[in-house]
C-alpha cells in the first residue's frame, strides 16, 4: 500500500468502492459509518486528495493521520473531529490493517451546496481550513448533540427525494457547522494550557525574527511564517489570538516591530531610516506611516521626548 504520489478521490462514489462499501443513495451527499468500512490489507501509507468536503467524528483510531497540505501529524485515538475542504491532502499511516475507528464520515460534494445559502456562508468557517492538531476536541454532550445533527441529516438522506430535501439537508448543515464554530471557540477557552504554550512559543519566536541580523537578512514575518513555526494554520491562530488577546497575528508582529523601533529611537542616534533598514523595511515612508498608526506620532516626534 505505500505509494507516495496522492490518490485522487474525484466523486462520493469513487471513495465507497475504495473503502467496500455500497454505492452512495444519491452521488452529491453520503453518510457512512466506519464500522462498515472494509479492513485495510496492509501496513503502510495511503494519501488521499478529494474532491469534495468531508466532515469526520471517529473514536478508538488505531491508525496515525496526517492532515491539510503541510501533513501535521495527529493521533486520533481520543476521539475527535476534524474537517476537510476539497483538494486537502489525508495521509493514512496504517499500523494495524485489522483495526478500524468507529463513529461516522459525512461527505458533501460541493455542487450539492451550489446556489444555496451555504455555499456562500461555508467560506466562513474557518475550520475547514485547520490542521489536524487543531482538531475538534467534543465534551459527551457536545458530541450528543452533533450525533443527533447526523441522524437528522441521513434520516432525510433515507427519504425519497422531493423538492424539500436539498432545503432541509442545508438546513441542518449549517446547524451542524454553527455548532462546531461554538465548539470551536468554547475550545479556544477550556484548552488555556495549550493555548497559552502557543502565546509563549509566538513571544518567543516573535523575538528571534524581529532580532536585526533577521530582520535584515529575512525580512520581516509574515502571518504565514509564524504559522509554520508555530504548526498551526493562519486561520486557527487568527482566531486564537482574537479569542486571547484581542489582536491578529499581523497586529502581534506590528507591535513587536514598534517596540523594536521605540528602543533603538530612545537609545541610539540611528537616523529614522536606518531604523526603518534594521527592522527590514523596504521604504522608510512604510514604517513610519506604521509607526505614526500605531502610536499617533512620527518617529521623529517620539525620539524628541528623549532630548
Amino acid at each position: 500500500m505505500q505509494n507516495t504520489l496522492p490518490n485522487k478521490i474525484k466523486t462520493i462514489s469513487e471513495f465507497h468502492q475504495l473503502r467496500g462499501l455500497p454505492q452512495p443513495k444519491y452521488p452529491l451527499i453520503s453518510v457512512v459509518r466506519f464500522e462498515e468500512f472494509q479492513a485495510l490489507r496492509e501496513k503502510g501509507t495511503e494519501i488521499l486528495l478529494f474532491d469534495f468536503y468531508a466532515i469526520s467524528l471517529k473514536r478508538g483510531m488505531n491508525h496515525h493521520y496526517k492532515y491539510g497540505q503541510r501533513n501535521y501529524e495527529y493521533d486520533f485515538n481520543n476521539g475527535i473531529m476534524f474537517y476537510m475542504a476539497p483538494n486537502q491532502l489525508l495521509s493514512v499511516e496504517v499500523d494495524d490493517p485489522a483495526s478500524r475507528p468507529n463513529g461516522w464520515m459525512l461527505m458533501i460534494h460541493p455542487d450539492f451546496i451550489w446556489n444555496t445559502s451555504l455555499a456562500t456562508n461555508i467560506k466562513k468557517y474557518d475550520f475547514f481550513d485547520y490542521s489536524a492538531n487543531e482538531a475538534l476536541f467534543l465534551s459527551e454532550d457536545e458530541e450528543a448533540t452533533l450525533n443527533q445533527l447526523i441522524v437528522n441529516i441521513q434520516k432525510e438522506y433515507n427519504n425519497p427525494i422531493d423538492t424539500f430535501s436539498q432545503a432541509i439537508i442545508i438546513s441542518q448543515l449549517e446547524t451542524l457547522f454553527n455548532y462546531s464554530e461554538r465548539f470551536y471557540q468554547r475550545q479556544f477557552i477550556t484548552r488555556q494550557k495549550v493555548n497559552h504554550e502557543i502565546l509563549d512559543r509566538l513571544e518567543d519566536i516573535l523575538n528571534q525574527q524581529t532580532e536585526d541580523e533577521f530582520l535584515l537578512s529575512q525580512g520581516i514575518p509574515s502571518v504565514q511564517d509564524i504559522s509554520e513555526k508555530l504548526n498551526v494554520s493562519t486561520g486557527y491562530l487568527r482566531n486564537l489570538l482574537k479569542q486571547l488577546t484581542g489582536l491578529s497575528t499581523q497586529q502581534h508582529i506590528h507591535e513587536k516591530l514598534i517596540s523594536k523601533a521605540k528602543e533603538k529611537l530612545s537609545t541610539t542616534n540611528l537616523t529614522v531610516s536606518e531604523i526603518a533598514y534594521h527592522l527590514g523595511f523596504e521604504q522608510p515612508q512604510s514604517f513610519s506611516r506604521l509607526f505614526k498608526n500605531k502610536t499617533n506620532q512620527s518617529p521623529l516626534e517620539f525620539r524628541e521626548k528623549f532630548n
